[in-house]
């Protein structure tokens, strides 16, 4: 008896990912046979009540104080699998109360749409426990199947078609090259375990390892839109529905980072000064590439797709120290870069109207005349991507400086203050457009004061933690001393 009560609990260890698919089957069939007008509406409301009581199951089975391994080590459980879960837990549920009265105004609300986030939500879930080299591959793929469809849920319009199309087919390219690259580190250490991988691996790695690590690298950067890889980004953050697009750019931002520290801090430490200097070549290409581009944008959204590589670029800047605290800042990078991103799109949201998508800069000209708390929102969250202090970007910029400083990177030092002048000349032309700039009289966006109270609460927590860093620091700290 004791042993079987071993056992469960054990199992009782990835409760969140099997109420997660208890979950999605029973909304999925609820929304199927419910019928009639309020189906969206009722759906909404059932998948966000189950994100509250997976947060519980999160909480009460999923936190663990040594690392624990089940099925054969396919699935893991350890601090900070428990963080990336409750971070993508938390922005997906924010993603879907900014999305509902948008789809809606598009005219494509439906059911569907909540069961694909709540698929995508699993797929970060699995990547974030992954133990084994099989569960990862299969974690990529349910994540990049729910955003597939997700990207051309607006079936009417060509333009989103066209996007879901084009990030299908370099995806699928990526996830063949995550594959091969797969096989090649199977084939040479002969296990698909992570942990025996880097058991297995050698300070001087073969041929074939280095080219298996070079095409995992080149998939890890296709997933994040790493340049030069970059290439679906803008066109699928402008294409999309920005309901949409708001939560592809946010929640699986930490299957990625899961993807990548599982992978190569973890697995292929023992030849990280080979993909170090691939990360690097890679980061410095997205700062360039990014901050460049944005300059140069008149679309709003495209903007943010630029800022996205540059970004990525910050965050794959804290992996090429191959230390800790490199981790810990790149980590923290992206909660924050989370953060600030999803009230940005929020705000397009709420600015727009029914027929109206407010994704032009010029639709931001005099902004801060006709909506004032918008305007504030979005002065805050701006100014906090451009790294200005004290808001909680500028916390998240530093810590990649100090952690580059540290592990002797002077030079990655010097390019990422160059980039991070660079970036904040169009962010801070936003709130110059939306201040300084006068415009023709414009109707306020639709949305209700409970989702601009969401977004009060979104940029004023950019303020918070900027006040108070400490709290974020300390959590990444924790999960990855």
């Amino acid at each position: 008896m004791p042993d079987m009560q071993t056992y469960w609990s054990t199992i009782a260890t990835a409760a969140p990912e099997m109420y997660l698919t208890a979950a999605i089957c029973a909304i999925l069939l609820i929304d199927v046979f419910a019928g009639g007008a309020r189906r969206p509406r009722l759906t909404g409301t059932l998948t966000l009540l189950a994100l509250v009581g997976l947060a519980w199951v999160a909480v009460d089975f999923g936190s663990v104080a040594v690392r624990t391994t089940l099925f054969d080590g396919l699935y893991v459980a350890d601090p900070l699998a428990l963080v990336l879960k409750l971070s993508g837990l938390l922005f997906t549920a924010i993603a879907l109360l900014y999305s509902g009265p948008a789809l809606a105004r598009r005219g494509i609300a439906g059911g569907e749409y909540y069961v694909l986030a709540l698929t995508a939500l699993l797929g970060i879930f699995v990547l974030a426990s992954a133990g084994n080299l099989l569960s990862l591959y299969i974690g990529v793929e349910l994540l990049a199947l729910s955003l597939y469809a997700m990207i051309a849920f607006d079936r009417e319009s060509p333009v989103s078609t066209e996007a879901a199309m084009k990030y299908f087919v370099l995806g699928s390219l990526a996830s063949g090259m995550l594959l091969y690259g797969i096989s090649l580190v199977y084939g040479l250490t002969g296990t698909l375990d992570l942990g025996e991988v880097a058991q297995r691996l050698t300070v001087e790695p073969s041929l074939g390892m280095i080219v298996g690590v070079a095409f995992v690298v080149v998939a890890v950067a296709f997933k994040f839109g790493a340049a030069p890889f970059h290439m679906w980004v803008p066109d699928v953050y402008h294409g999309a529905p920005t309901a949409v697009t708001l939560f592809v750019s946010t929640a699986p931002k930490f299957a990625y980072f899961a993807l990548a520290y599982r992978l190569l801090s973890q697995a292929l430490a023992g030849v990280s000064p080979t993909w170090t200097v691939m990360i690097a070549i890679l980061a410095v290409a997205s700062l360039a590439v990014g901050n460049l581009f944005a300059i140069a944008q008149a679309n709003l959204k495209r903007m943010l797709a630029y800022s996205a590589i540059a970004n990525v670029g910050f965050i794959l800047l804290g992996f090429t120290t191959g230390t800790a605290a490199g981790y810990q800042a790149a980590l923290y990078y992206t909660i924050v870069y989370v953060l600030m991103t999803l009230g940005s799109f929020g705000v397009i949201l709420l600015a727009s109207r029914r027929g109206f998508e407010a994704d032009d800069l010029d639709d931001y000209k005099g902004l801060a005349a006709r909506d004032p708390l918008l305007a504030v929102g979005m002065l805050m969250l701006m100014f906090s991507t451009a790294g200005v202090p004290p808001f909680v970007g500028f916390w998240a910029k530093l810590a990649i400086f100090e952690s580059l400083w540290e592990a002797g990177s002077l030079v990655l030092v010097v390019i990422a203050a160059i980039a991070s002048v660079i970036g904040a000349f169009y962010y801070i032309r936003v709130v110059k457009l939306m201040y300084f700039d006068d415009a023709p009289a414009q109707p306020r966006g639709e949305a209700g004061a409970s989702l601009r109270f969401v977004l009060g609460l979104n940029a004023l927590a950019a303020l918070v933690l900027g006040l108070v860093p400490g709290v974020l620091i300390d959590i990444c700290r924790n999960v990855l001393g």
